[in-house]
């Protein structure tokens, strides 16, 4: 039978960890989810609150300070947190786009310099980096005999060579500014290399977020249709085609699973830019398009969201002391029911660590939504849920 736009959604919950919170090592719990988008430190931390059960924030100090996982530029030329072990293959696959998103960038041809001059400095560069190092020192240290062109050589280099954002401390590990340091990997990736690489990642990624299509692969990862159609081809059995309810062809793992239609799905509060809401093709499977313009800013910025019934109904921020919650529709009693005691579970852990988190977006909330339901949670009994006009 062919699979209903609900059991694709209640799959990516399910895969992601979000029909259930399990007791798991936050290492492979990164491992199971593929990987957490951390353009903000807090945001694997909530990611990881909402999905391991009894998460306790000092394990992912712990795994960041002993690299059990990593903090690497990789997918959509952004910032992941991803198993130490997947590092190196994850970025073998995305080492072709990683390069040309900046080599070939009109702000790196300005400086004269060709991507052979950019390799050149690749030795230098992980030796300085054999301690952490702030990009400032780099530019001084490595890039700095390129005069005005400094800053756009370091630019360039820290998306596609081999390193890691080395944790300071913080509430949430990392800090500014950003502080770097060399990973073991190779500065380049053989033809096999970036071939198996691709493969590992789209097993990882079907595990995580199946059935998928080409195109939300695509989407997730910003590699092109024949890097993608060669993986399939070379996983062979592993993979099957699944039917769906779109057009696009849907593979999945040959083993995996996927809930009933009347699966249920608990309140979540999600974190900013929570890989759920990226890894399929626009509109996504949680997100209503007509809430997509509200959630998803101009500039990119991805909002905590408030999740019912495995979807996107709002948002969240810290506010007043405590959680504000908005709701872009009328909830009922037993959703803001559940939502506020996700809330005051979140509080308490904000409260030993940043309770005022992502403020520095707040400026979105300052720009309105539409007519919605509100209420603030301080951790305790929240105040009722009211319309604002």
């Amino acid at each position: 039978m062919s699979l209903t736009v609900r059991q694709l959604t209640l799959a990516t919950l399910d895969r992601q960890l979000l029909l259930e919170r399990r007791r798991l090592d936050v290492a492979e719990a990164v491992r199971r989810v593929c990987a957490l988008q951390a353009q903000t430190p807090a945001s694997p931390y909530l990611a990881l609150w909402n999905r391991v059960q009894d998460f306790a924030p000092e394990d992912l100090d712990a795994a960041f300070a002993h690299g059990r996982i990593v903090k690497a530029t990789l997918m959509r030329i952004t910032l992941h947190v991803v198993h130490a072990e997947d590092y190196e293959p994850y970025r073998a696959a995305m080492l072709s786009t990683l390069r040309a998103s900046r080599l070939y960038d009109r702000r790196f041809a300005a400086t004269g310099l060709t991507p052979t001059d950019a390799d050149a400095l690749l030795p230098e560069l992980a030796g300085f980096l054999e301690q952490p190092r702030t990009g400032a020192q780099v530019e001084d240290g490595v890039t700095g005999r390129h005069g005005e062109h400094a800053h756009r050589v370091w630019w360039a280099l820290r998306t596609f060579a081999p390193l890691h954002h080395a944790p300071t401390g913080g509430p949430w590990s990392f800090t500014q500014p950003n502080t770097y340091r060399a990973s073991s990997a190779a500065p380049a990736a053989t033809p096999q290399e970036a071939d198996t690489g691709v493969q590992r990642l789209l097993f990882a990624y079907l595990r995580a977020f199946g059935p998928a299509s080409a195109q939300d692969f695509a989407r997730f990862t910003l590699l092109t249709r024949p890097v993608i159609a060669k993986a399939l081809h070379e996983l062979g059995d592993l993979v099957v085609r699944v039917p769906g309810p779109g057009r696009a062809a849907l593979f999945d793992l040959a083993d995996a699973t996927v809930p009933a239609d009347d699966t249920p799905a608990p309140p979540r509060l999600l974190p900013m830019w929570d890989s759920t809401l990226l890894a399929h093709a626009v509109p996504g499977r949680v997100m209503p398009p007509e809430y997509r313009p509200l959630i998803v800013r101009r500039n990119g910025d991805v909002l905590p969201c408030l999740l019912v019934d495995g979807q996107v109904v709002g948002v969240w921020r810290a506010a007043d002391g405590g959680l504000e919650l908005a709701a872009f529709r009328k909830l009922g009693k037993v959703a803001w029911k559940g939502l506020i005691e996700e809330a005051e579970r979140l509080s308490v852990l904000l409260a030993d660590r940043e309770p005022a988190v992502y403020q520095r977006y707040g400026h979105w909330w300052d720009k309105g939504f539409p007519d919605v339901e509100r209420t603030i949670v301080k951790g305790g009994p929240a105040r009722s849920a009211r319309p604002v006009r």
